[in-house]
């Protein structure tokens, strides 16, 4: 078995990332699974649908 190599020599200097996921509470879900599938998730919180700016929060 060959031993991986980066394509980019520069890559060995960068840390392996860790990333922090919250966990998610369950409140809303659609009740309509055609809608759910639709928006891409089950979770009416979840629906950001994307408009190509930034949301101000």
């Amino acid at each position: 078995m060959q031993e991986w190599k980066p394509q980019m020599p520069y890559m060995e200097q960068f840390p392996v990332a860790m990333a922090y996921v919250p966990w998610q509470r369950n409140c809303n879900m659609y009740e309509n699974l055609d809608e759910a599938y639709k928006t891409g998730t089950i979770f009416p919180e979840l629906n950001k649908p994307f408009t190509g700016r930034r949301v101000q929060s």
